[in-house]
């Protein structure tokens, strides 16, 4: 996916905190080349050393957050995660009342510059950041374990968890770009009586699937209690 440079001088981009989150971002949208650090700046409140990774990709450091308002009552509501760091994120996006089409198109292209956007409903997102923006946390769990279990077999830490992260790596580029319902990628995998189905039999006992769902459900929840607070 090729990044197209936003070109317009008067446009800038605030971060509001300066948490992990923030940082992938700013990391992703800039060496992309989607914006210039000197349209971008943060504010930092009481962790000064938060903003060491801001400002050593040239990004400008507030003290306080009126430093960075935009003037305007216009707000487009973004979750996005963590791989945007790497042009891989998974952003979901909600205009406001006020804001303009023109408005969701400059942000999509912000957001599609470190990854992949959709549209939806407001009250979707605290499902939203149950499975996508916590989800990452989930998927690097998964690759630990399944490097363990590589080296519970006998392999080399580094060749088990190089292996367990390409084959996660891989096999979410063909859910993806393939068209097939996970369920026959899975399929095509699994032969009668083989290894494999061996393996997904030692899942389905310990309730892997209805682990990850009810993952998702637990942090969908969580977000909705914090969003009442």
């Amino acid at each position: 996916m090729e990044a197209v440079p936003i070109q317009s001088e008067n446009f800038k981009l605030g971060f509001i905190g300066a948490g992990k989150m923030a940082e992938s971002i700013a990391r992703g949208v800039v060496q992309s080349g989607v914006m210039p650090p000197q349209r971008i700046s943060t504010a930092i409140h009481s962790n000064p050393s938060r903003g060491t990774p801001f400002q050593s990709l040239g990004i400008s450091v507030y003290s306080h957050n009126t430093d960075e308002w935009a003037g305007h009552g216009r707000f487009i509501r973004v979750m996005p995660n963590t791989p945007s760091a790497v042009g891989m994120g998974a952003s979901v996006m909600s205009l406001g009342g006020a804001a303009t089409e023109q408005d969701g198109e400059l942000v999509g292209k912000l957001f599609g510059a470190v990854g992949k956007t959709w549209k939806a409903d407001e009250k979707l997102f605290d499902a939203v950041t149950g499975l996508s923006g916590s989800g990452p946390a989930y998927i690097y769990l998964a690759i630990e374990a399944l490097a363990d279990g590589g080296v519970t077999a006998g392999l080399p830490r580094e060749l088990a968890l190089g292996l367990a992260s390409q084959t996660v790596l891989g096999a979410a580029a063909m859910a993806v770009q393939s068209g097939k319902h996970p369920g026959q990628l899975k399929d095509d995998v699994t032969s009668p009586g083989g290894t494999t189905i061996a393996g997904i039999h030692e899942l389905e006992k310990n309730g892997f699937r209805g682990t990850l769902m009810n993952a998702v459900v637990a942090a969908a929840k969580r977000s909705q209690e914090l969003s009442r607070k």
